[in-house]
């Protein structure tokens, strides 16, 4: 075993120039809670009342293959598992409370891990009551009997008081009183049983030296600092039946029927300290009226069940507890009004919610994200310490990161010298908890290095005899105060023993005549200053009536004065209605006339908006007008040019007949000529020629003499591009001698977004059976854009439609209508000249699309 490692000594602070304010460090205390089963291993030992040891779990020794190490922690005072709430509180709280009833603040932070019993200490348990009710408990018990009347003091929105006089606040109370306010506790009402108990503390206590001659005023407010967010949990949201209640669902709450708050704002008031504003203060004047308040915002504090704690706090809670103190008037009765007399002192007692570790707690969600953030702030005011201890440390001058939390930058005062700070270390002493138990120190070790500067003591004023003179005033001569007619018998000489023992005692009469004789001189003397005294007075009383005369003639005089000055500014208030008489009735026939103009001016301006919808209406009826000439025009235009191109194709048409059966004959001619002689007999050239063509047409493959076919190709204006060929799997294979070609295609049977992410065109191959009975294949081809979802999208821009058809078809259709020739018979479509235009017809077709080439005429069809 290696011996304990010890901490290492705190370093003096660097003086810099002549402080003479004391500073004193923060209070660190640290609390173990009993372990939960007797079975679990322990990792926290209580050394004495001022230090722990942390000492190596064996399972944490042998995941983390580390060696085995004992860490000494010491703090001002270590309380054990068997340590009361009465102990603590009389260790911890009882000097705050103290200093906040003689005007002082401060501050009491429980920090620990999740479930180390943090809650338990500040709140406690039914049957024994926490700090927080014990500190009401003792504050009620000292100013009890000194509280003002409520609604004598009055909170504002800029973290001070205002002092009402008894009659305003007798009208307040009764007006409250007639329309009773869910956020004003009463003393009738019975707080929630289940923690009862946590209020009645048997043990009394009292604080010593209060100030008699001054009335206080208790005022208690409640927020949580949830998502670095701030909460106000007393302030009573109105039901909106159109919003959705609370959903304890989405957020973890104890009752659902709760409407959420809304987040309050920080400020910073005229004396540079911080408050919620808009805060929701109470005023209370008992622990039960306090402890309800308490309570009504505990119930909305965000709570959630988690692996760890089934009751875990997810918010930090901070309870405000302001106690405003001012003085009596002379006689005692009444609240002085004046305002810079209030003394305004306050204790935050604070909850902080348990850091914790998200493998631990298997946190998802909403429980996650609250980790995070109760990890950040609680990192935040770590650093804040770090740095605070640096800057006392070595004498710099680093900026505190306080406004990087709301917890920090709520409580940045009182690290400046605004009260005492208190700080409660909880730490659960199971195995489990080992490494954030260590964390838990670290931040302890150096929260105790941080020195604040200790509140001065703020003046009462004392100077007005308040409750305790009036009260000795009206006590009378009862008591040890002698009267005066006591003090002048006991001015007088003693009269000697009148008691005869002997009939010849002849000094007891002597000394008896004698003392009578000096109390009858001393009488005398005394009736003689008595007189004196009463010349003196009457002296007195007629200087004083012979001023008091004087000065009624002077006042007199004043009166008079005064009353030729009302006497005057009455006539010149005279002069003045009048003149306002007339200016009144001016303004009112100036009025009368700013209305008809009004009028008038409604009116105008009423026409001028039916002119002006008149002109907009006729403006738009204008460009509708516009466009639709425009569309006519472009219709008109589009239709002869549609026109003008089929005569001309026909035109094209003919002539290329006209070419072709030229070309025939010559060939025919050549043939002719060139043709060696034979025996045969010669047939008509018509017959031969029917024949040949007969041959040719009934013969499904080409003769083998007859020269190859040639393929006509024609480069499309697009071919750069690359084309998805969608051709479904249903689709038949036509005999048609050209078939569609798309060169650089990416051939599908289903288009998927794969392929079009490659591509920039796009062609559907689509059959359909035409009405005589032939396969008529549509070619639809569009152009393929990217969307703003990273996706891809077709825009149609054309349809060509192939459609094959049969020369003995059109042969009979042809056939019933032909002319007869000369000779007597039949015109037959082998003849040269229809073979021609028939040839040139699928010659002279609209031009085809993009990369591919075919012999059947198109039939194109704009989308």
């Amino acid at each position: 075993m290696k011996p304990a490692r010890t901490k290492t000594p705190r370093k003096p602070p660097v003086k810099k120039g002549s402080q003479t304010s004391l500073k004193d460090p923060v209070g660190v205390y640290c609390r173990v809670r009993p372990l939960s089963l007797p079975e679990q291993e322990c990792c926290i030992e209580v050394i004495n009342n001022t230090t722990v040891q942390l000492h190596t779990p064996e399972g944490f020794r042998l995941n983390r293959n580390g060696d085995y190490k004992e860490t000494q922690y010491s703090f001002k005072q270590v309380f054990g598992t068997h340590t009361t709430q009465k102990e603590l509180f009389d260790v911890v709280a009882n000097p705050l409370v103290d200093d906040l009833i003689h005007g002082k603040n401060g501050l009491l932070f429980t920090y620990g891990v999740t479930g180390s019993g943090k809650t338990h200490t500040m709140t406690g348990s039914p049957g024994e009551g926490g700090l927080l009710p014990r500190c009401l408990h003792m504050l009620f018990n000292s100013i009890g009997s000194f509280q003002a009347k409520r609604y004598v003091f009055k909170s504002n929105d800029r973290n001070s008081m205002d002092i009402q006089c008894e009659v305003d606040a007798l009208l307040e109370r009764q007006k409250r009183e007639a329309t009773p306010n869910p956020k004003t506790p009463s003393s009738k009402r019975q707080v929630d049983p289940e923690f009862a108990d946590m209020i009645n503390v048997q043990e009394f206590c009292k604080a010593e030296e209060v100030d008699e001659d001054s009335v206080y005023g208790v005022f208690v407010s409640y927020i949580e600092i949830y998502n670095n967010y701030i909460y106000d949990l007393l302030e009573e949201v109105p039901f909106d039946p159109i919003k959705p209640k609370w959903n304890s669902c989405s957020t973890p709450m104890r009752n659902t029927d709760f409407v959420p708050p809304q987040s309050k704002l920080l400020r910073e008031d005229k004396n540079h300290n911080m408050y919620v504003a808009g805060c929701t203060e109470v005023e209370v004047k008992s622990t039960e009226e306090a402890f309800e308040v308490f309570w009504r915002g505990q119930k909305k504090r965000r709570i959630a069940n988690t692996h760890l704690n089934h009751e875990s706090s997810r918010s930090h809670s901070v309870f405000n507890i302001k106690l405003v103190q001012a003085p009596l008037d002379a006689d005692g009765d009444n609240v002085l009004q004046e305002k810079e007399q209030i003394t305004i002192s306050q204790l935050s007692l604070v909850d902080l919610a348990g850091s914790e570790r998200t493998n631990r707690t298997k946190a998802e969600g909403n429980r996650l994200r609250e980790a995070g953030n109760i990890n950040q702030s609680l990192m935040t005011l770590r650093t804040c310490m770090e740095v605070l201890r640096e800057n006392q440390t070595y004498g710099t001058n680093k900026m505190v990161p306080y406004r990087d939390s709301k917890l920090t930058h709520l409580f940045k005062n009182y690290f400046d010298g605004e009260g005492k700070v208190r700080l409660i270390v909880c730490v659960n002493p199971k195995a489990e908890d080992y490494e954030e138990s260590l964390q838990v120190m670290r931040f302890a070790e150096v929260t105790q290095e941080v020195e604040v500067a200790r509140p001065t003591d703020k003046a009462i004023c004392g100077l007005t005899p308040g409750r305790r003179y009036r009260n000795q005033a009206r006590a009378g001569p009862v008591g040890d105060e002698p009267l005066v007619s006591e003090v002048v018998l006991q001015s007088f000489p003693p009269l000697p023993s009148c008691e005869l023992l002997d009939v010849n005692d002849e000094q007891t009469l002597p000394r008896l005549i004698e003392a009578l004789e000096r109390r009858h001189h001393l009488r005398q003397m005394m009736i003689e200053e008595f007189n004196k005294q009463a010349i003196t007075f009457k002296a007195l009383l007629q200087e004083f009536d012979n001023a008091v005369l004087n000065k009624e003639n002077y006042i007199q005089g004043k009166l008079n004065e005064k009353e030729k000055v009302i006497s005057g500014q009455k006539m010149e208030i005279e002069r003045l209605e009048k003149k306002n008489k007339t200016l009144e009735y001016k303004v009112e026939i100036l009025e009368k006339t700013t209305t008809i103009y009004e009028e008038d001016k409604r009116n105008l301006q009423q026409e001028l908006e039916t002119q002006n919808q008149k002109l907009q209406r006729q403006f738009s009826d204008k460009r509708r007008l516009e466009a639709r000439l425009q569309g006519m025009v472009t219709e008109t235009t589009m239709k002869w040019e549609k026109e003008c191109e089929r005569r001309v194709a026909a035109k094209q048409l003919e002539m290329q007949n006209k070419l072709w059966v030229k070309d025939e004959k010559l060939k025919q001619l050549k043939a002719i000529v060139t043709e060696p002689k034979t025996e045969k007999p010669e047939r008509p050239s018509r017959e031969r020629d029917r024949e040949k063509v007969t041959q040719r047409s009934v013969s499904p493959s080409p003769v083998p003499n007859a020269p190859p076919i040639r393929l006509r190709h024609r480069r499309s204006r697009s071919a750069g591009d690359r084309w998805v060929d969608h051709k479904p799997a249903t689709n038949l294979q036509t005999e048609t001698v050209m078939q569609p070609h798309v060169p650089r295609a990416i051939t599908v049977s289903v288009a998927n977004e794969k392929a079009l992410a490659k591509c920039e065109k796009y062609m559907l191959t689509h059959q359909e059976l035409a009405s005589d009975g032939e396969i008529e294949t549509k070619l639809i081809k569009g152009d393929v854009y990217k969307t703003r979802g990273g996706g891809q999208s077709v825009q149609f821009t054309e349809i060509e439609t192939l459609k094959q058809e049969s020369p003995t078809s059109r042969k009979r259709r042809s056939s019933t209508a032909a002319p007869a020739q000369p000779d007597g018979t039949e015109s037959e479509w082998t003849d040269v000249e229809t073979r021609c235009s028939v040839a040139v017809e699928m010659k002279a077709g609209s031009q085809l699309g993009p990369g591919y080439q075919h012999h059947a005429q198109p039939k194109r069809k704009k989308p």
